[in-house]
């Protein structure tokens, strides 16, 4: 299939050969076989599916946070969830906040905390979309996706549209039922606020926004690269194994925060990976614990390394 058939059968333009690094925050990665823009919901379900019909291989992708795409580029078709449309319904003191899944999670949670409205305000430094949110189980602050979000319509399997109360989502620690698989595609989120004083609000989101700027690095990055072990910090770990400020090619240990690991200019994805690895077995020779990553590997890297 080319991109003009695929582009007729969604209807709306598919590139080809698209540039991962322009939509992944590592600003590494290579191309997209083919690359389309879900700017509505209807979109969205329509580029899926087209892509299963066809027997294309695809990839739905918020902003691109918790990703790394191989050097060698990503076959099939990369859906980018741009359908950001919310609204809020109050009633008694609670509201819900209806979302789209390519709504910014920081950008509501400042609108809505702002209006008065608590329950989101922990999330205002993490730049994710909602449909990626719910799927990482994205938290801060000793609160998460799981505490607000009251239910997920999602595409399934049969390309039929269903509502999944937040009891059947498989929330855990930065994980869900949707990470790692494509058989079910986000589509829209329902989340429960609640009425607070608006001066209380404004000043967390206040100190949430001055730790963020204190505690993690300005350059490219992915967020924290490994999950927190039971009872440890990776960031800890990582500093503690002497790691912090090392390089690989143009791949950094941040030197202020050491689970951050930053493109300090013209880094590749292997350099990214190849410090992942580094920091993994670091860790586990020293302290004996095996770090696990919240990124995800995209892509062909097999082909990468056979190229090698």
């Amino acid at each position: 299939m080319d991109a003009a058939t695929l582009a007729a059968q969604i209807g709306a333009p598919v590139g080809c050969g698209e540039p991962m690094a322009r939509h992944c925050s590592w600003r590494a990665g290579g191309p997209a076989e083919f690359y389309v823009a879900a700017t509505s919901v209807d979109l969205l379900k329509r580029a899926v599916g087209v892509a299963r019909a066809a027997g294309l291989p695809f990839r739905v992708l918020g902003r691109g946070t918790n990703i790394l795409v191989a050097d060698a580029g990503l076959r099939g078709l990369v859906i980018a969830a741009e359908c950001d449309a919310y609204s809020l319904g109050e009633h008694n003191g609670i509201a819900t906040l209806h979302a789209e899944a390519g709504a910014s999670l920081p950008q509501m949670a400042n609108t809505i905390s702002r209006r008065g409205w608590a329950g989101l305000e922990w999330s205002v430094g993490i730049p994710s979309s909602i449909g990626a949110a719910v799927v990482n189980n994205c938290g801060a602050h000793g609160a998460c996706m799981a505490d607000c979000v009251l239910s997920a319509t999602v595409l399934n399997a049969r390309g039929a549209v269903q509502t999944l109360p937040a009891a059947e989502l498989g929330f855990a620690y930065r994980t869900s039922r949707f990470k790692g698989r494509q058989d079910e595609i986000v589509l829209t989120t329902d989340m429960q606020l609640r009425r607070d004083d608006a001066g209380a609000i404004i000043e967390r989101l206040r100190r949430h926004n001055a730790y963020r700027r204190a505690t993690q690095p300005q350059e490219p990055s992915a967020g924290s690269v490994f999950k927190n072990p039971p009872g440890e910090r990776a960031g800890r770990l990582i500093d503690a194994a002497g790691l912090k400020g090392t390089r690989i090619g143009g791949a950094m240990v941040s030197p202020v925060h050491a689970n951050f690991f930053v493109n300090d200019g013209g880094a590749t994805a292997s350099d990214v990976l190849a410090l992942i690895r580094l920091a993994q077995a670091r860790v586990r020779a020293q302290f004996g614990i095996a770090l696990e990553t919240e990124i995800e590997l995209l892509g062909e890297w097999q082909a990468q390394e056979d190229g090698a």
